[in-house]
């Protein structure tokens, strides 16, 4: 198992009229290859803003983020980022909400099509394909998300707290669904989140790290490739 990713002394500051806002101060740690990584930390800390660095969304100012030992913008490397929301639309199906990254990326072809069908029986949405968004409960717009996301195949995927929304018994079940097909598709997986007990549920080990209470409060590892 392999370093896919490493952040070596990443830095980041906020810019306004009234000054800078330090976001992330000299922040550095790997993931492997298939390992599944949890941030944990209060609203505030940097969470969010590192996973947009990760994403090559915004540039460190100073520090570098490395795929493979390149640098992010030129690994050729493709991030998958799932956000709080599930964003899905509500004038389009299940079925064609999951093919919307594809059109846009002009990728969809009839073999996607085979992969899609293939995976919303795999994952119990099968039945509800051509449902509005309306009509899922929060656990089936998660994992139509989820989905969504994987079919742009990324090499690294990033949540950033997918669960927040969901009530706290929703929130256990949805999250055994979507590490259970994080670890079927064998992806390597970034998750921040405010609520330690998501990383504690699916026993994950908490090391904690020795940064600012302005910054990361704990870094969860799971050791085994998933």
């Amino acid at each position: 198992m392999g370093e896919l990713l490493r952040i070596d002394h990443v830095s980041y500051n906020y810019h306004s009229l009234e000054g800078e806002t330090p976001a992330l101060a000299d922040v550095s740690l790997h993931v492997n290859d298939g390992e599944f990584l949890a941030i944990v930390g209060p609203s505030g800390c940097g969470k969010s803003t590192l996973l947009s660095l990760i994403a090559g969304l915004i540039n460190p100012d100073t520090g570098g983020i490395y795929i493979n030992d390149k640098d992010i913008k030129s690994s050729g490397k493709n991030i998958g980022y799932m956000l709080q929301k599930d964003h899905l639309l509500e004038w389009r199906s299940t079925l064609r909400n999951l093919t919307l990254g594809l059109e846009i990326q002009h990728k969809l072809t009839e073999n996607s099509y085979v992969l899609i069908n293939d995976m919303l029986t795999t994952y119990g949405l099968v039945t509800f394909k051509d449902a509005k968004p309306s009509e899922l409960s929060g656990g089936m717009r998660q994992r139509a998300a989820l989905i969504r996301t994987l079919l742009l195949e990324p090499d690294i995927l990033l949540l950033d707290e997918p669960f927040s929304a969901l009530d706290y018994q929703t929130r256990i079940e949805v999250s055994d669904d979507i590490w259970g097909i994080i670890r079927k598709e064998k992806k390597t997986a970034i998750l921040i989140t405010h609520d330690i007990s998501e990383p504690i549920y699916t026993k994950i080990f908490i090391k904690t790290l020795f940064y600012n209470i302005h910054h990361f409060l704990s870094i969860a590892y799971n050791n085994k490739k998933i």
